[in-house]
């Protein structure tokens, strides 16, 4: 309801526009009335109305049968006469001789042609169209007639090819004679289709040939479409047109791979690409032609590509440099005299997208390949005897640069100037083409020949180089995949530096320092600042796991070492800046825990170790004061690790687990009550009394001596007598719950043995007496459970 008018404006246009109506229906019922006088003193005569009224409007008849039932109504009787000549013609014709044949036909064919022009002139069109369909059919049956009389010896093929030519020409000419009706000329643009491609397969032609047929009987389309503005001629005929190129195409396509290198396939796709080129030129809401046309083009140029070795990635290769010049020439070509149609300019556009999007999608995949490859080092570390992969190959490489500079290119290249409707937007652009760039730059050196250490250079230096761009970049969608690549590259190279120490120091080490470089960087993005600090942080992790490896330490006690990251980034924290986030999370789970505690895992004693270690660090952290919450990590780390420690000593008695727990919780619940005397007893006390009660409670029900469930429910007593005289909820309930079970499991035997002494009738024949007292004071039992949930409500 919000209106950019003010409201005073805005109530004066509305006033003004009731006014307006009121005096148009002012008018109107004044009228009304006239015309209900007039016609009460001169009533209608039947007839157009019905019969006369004196008084009321007329009343109209029902309206005449739809046009669309006399469609029916014709269409039933067009086919019904088209069947019966049908069948005269493949029945009856025997019979007669070549005189009634010929008179018969003759007739009926002229017939069924001359009625729709009588029926045109007096303005029966549907019938006229109907009578024309049964005249097109008789003429059908002629041909028929005329090779079944005469011409029985000629080849059916070659026949076909040249009656349908000679019914698409006089269907045509009869189409335009009739100039109203459409099945004449829908017909003829059926029947055009034929001849060519026919006349090719009675000739035996070879792809080409074929193909050719194609491409001629659909540039005929087109150059009808063009010509003739009458829709009943130009839909059909581009429809055609379409279908017959593309099928066109599919052969020239279908030849080019079975026979890489041959002049005849490049030449089919080239003529179909500029056939579509040329549809777009002259039809301007024809692009998808001229996207058709790129790709035959963009074919075609990958045809040309001989078999041999690699050639497969060679094809790619070079229709992703046509596609870079389609993307070229259709940037290029907007400005100018003889500016190139906005139609071709976008259909090259998108298939010079299409293909070079398609190209680097293969390339990636080649590459991730060739680089998932070098997790195989993971089998043995610092062996020094893994072979150096086999990279993708230069065919990959080329067609990820040349994919990379038709997608730099879609999104306008370098220039500012407008682009074509359909073009990627820049900085998407920017982003596929640094992405295809970066993985060609880093795969093509890994080549069998080329020395471990200059690939490691190179590689380095991609990395480096991507890692400045996504510092650098404007754009916040290139800064992002630049950032992707150098973190996928960094995470390769750091693989394959695992075969030697000397290699592993040195790429840790620097990528490392680059990592903390990143993330020191103001300039660069908050997310990628913060990606940085999460690898700085594990590459140091990774680096103090190699040191203890040099030193000959266990693994469970690299663990212990491990444990220096977290303690210096949680010392270094205020100085950290925005990524203190992001480095305190990743020392936490690279360093801490994950690392550290997968290490220590086998060795029970250290691993206690360990996690008192981490805990004493959450806890040095937890004195700043935007860091309190680490206070509960430190809490739970130090019962792991004391909990570990039991467990090494072979400790199974569940208070020493449980106590060191609940002490604690049980001073925090108490020094929280006295800050705040409303809290809740369930979240002071609860905790800590759950888990000193519980556990015992649970060894106890299993314990077959008498010491746990006396001290158990000495302790559940006071407790209960302590809520009770405190006024708190949690522990009345939760010791009086615990005193009941000890209380029932102690007594558990003699019961057993009373029940089995007692009459077999006598357990159910009391419970149903104590179900007769319930009911009979139900009302009774109602308000003393309402007392006692109210009294428990009041306590704390």
């Amino acid at each position: 309801m919000d209106s950019p008018l003010p409201p005073a404006h805005e109530l004066a246009l509305i006033d003004g526009e009731l006014a307006r109506l009121e005096a148009r229906r002012g008018y109107l019922l004044a009228r009304r009335d006239w015309l209900l006088r007039l016609l009460a003193a001169q009533p209608v005569p039947s007839g157009r109305f019905g019969p006369a009224a004196p008084f009321g409007p007329p009343v109209p008849v029902a309206p005449a049968a739809k046009p669309s039932a006399q469609n029916v109504l014709l269409t039933l009787g067009a086919v019904l006469l088209a069947v019966a000549a049908l069948a005269f013609t493949l029945v009856s014709w025997g019979s007669l001789g070549i005189g009634g044949r010929s008179a018969v036909l003759a007739v009926l064919t002229a017939a069924g042609l001359a009625a729709p022009a009588a029926l045109l002139r007096r303005g029966l069109r549907s019938t006229a169209e109907a009578v024309a369909g049964v005249g097109l059919l008789l003429t059908v049956l002629d041909a028929y007639a005329v090779r079944a009389a005469g011409l029985s010896g000629a080849d059916g093929v070659a026949y076909a090819a040249g009656a349908s030519a000679v019914l698409a020409a006089g269907w045509a000419g009869y189409g335009a004679a009739l100039g109203w009706l459409r099945l004449p000329v829908l017909a003829a643009v059926g029947a055009v289709q034929l001849p060519l491609p026919l006349a090719a397969a009675a000739a035996g032609a070879g792809p080409l040939g074929a193909g050719a047929a194609l491409l001629a009987t659909a540039a005929l389309d087109a150059a009808l479409a063009v010509a003739v503005a009458r829709r009943a001629v130009r839909v059909p005929a581009l429809v055609c047109s379409g279908v017959l190129g593309g099928a066109a195409l599919a052969v020239g396509l279908a030849w080019s791979l079975a026979e890489p290198g041959a002049a005849g396939p490049a030449l089919l796709l080239a003529a179909g690409g500029l056939l579509g080129v040329a549809v777009a030129w002259r039809e301007p809401r024809a692009s998808a032609a001229a996207l058709a046309g790129g790709l035959a083009a963009v074919s075609a140029a990958g045809a040309l590509v001989p078999a041999g070795a690699g050639s497969a990635w060679w094809a790619v290769a070079a229709r992703v440099a046509a596609a870079l010049a389609l993307s070229a020439a259709a940037v290029r070509a907007g400005s100018g005299a003889g500016a190139v149609p906005g139609a071709v300019r976008r259909g090259l556009l998108r298939a010079g997208v299409a293909v070079a999007a398609v190209g680097a999608l293969a390339g990636l995949t080649a590459v991730a390949v060739a680089l998932v490859a070098r997790a195989a080092v993971l089998r043995e570390v610092w062996a020094a005897t893994a072979p150096q992969q086999a990279g993708p190959g230069a065919g990959p490489a080329a067609a990820l640069l040349l994919a990379a500079g038709a997608l730099w290119l879609a999104g306008g290249g370098p220039a500012g100037g407008a682009l074509p409707a359909g073009a990627l937007p820049r900085p998407v652009a920017g982003a596929a083409a640094v992405v295809c760039g970066g993985a060609a730059l880093f795969a093509a050196p890994v080549r069998p020949g080329v020395p471990v250490w200059a690939v490691f250079a190179a590689q380095l230096g991609v990395v480096l180089a991507a890692g400045v761009a996504a510092v650098r970049a404007p754009a916040r969608e290139v800064a992002f995949a630049a950032g992707g690549c150098a973190a996928v590259g960094a995470l390769s190279v750091s693989l394959a530096a695992l075969d030697g120490r000397a290699a592993t120091f040195a790429v840790f080490g620097l990528l490392g320092a680059c990592c903390a470089l990143g993330a020191a960087h103001r300039a660069a993005a908050a997310a990628l600042r913060a990606g940085c600090a999460v690898a700085a942080v594990g590459y140091a992790v990774a680096l103090v796991v190699a040191l203890g490896a040099v030193a000959g330490l266990p693994w469970s006690w690299r663990a212990v070492a491990v444990l220096v990251v977290p303690a210096l980034v949680a010392g270094s924290a205020p100085r950290l800046g925005p990524v203190r986030v992001a480095a305190e999370a990743a020392a936490a789970g690279a360093g801490a825990l994950a690392v550290a505690v997968a290490l220590a895992a086998g060795d029970a004693p250290v691993l206690a170790l360990v996690l008192g270690l981490a805990g004493a660090v959450c806890a040095g952290a937890a004195l700043r004061p935007e860091r309190r919450a680490l206070g509960w990590a430190a809490g739970v780390l130090f019962t792991a690790a004391a909990w570990v420690r039991l467990a090494a000593w072979g400790v199974a008695v569940p208070e020493a687990y449980a106590l060191p727990v609940a002490v604690p919780a049980l001073v925090v619940g108490l020094l929280r009550r006295r800050r705040d005397p409303g809290a809740s007893s369930w979240s002071a006390y609860g905790p800590g009394l759950g888990a000193a009660l519980l556990p015992s409670l649970v060894a106890a029900w299993g314990d077959a001596y008498w010491q746990r469930p006396l001290l158990l429910g000495t302790a559940a007593l006071t407790v209960t007598l302590a809520g009770a005289h405190r006024r708190l909820r949690a522990p009345l309930l939760l010791g009086g719950a615990v005193l009941a079970a000890v209380t029932l499991h102690e007594l558990a035997p003699y019961v057993v043995q009373v029940v089995g002494v007692l009459p077999r009738w006598l357990p159910p024949a009391l419970a149903g007496l104590l179900l007769l007292v319930v009911g009979a004071t139900y009302e009774k039992r109602l308000r003393d459970a309402r007392r006692l949930r109210a009294a428990i409500g009041r306590l704390r």
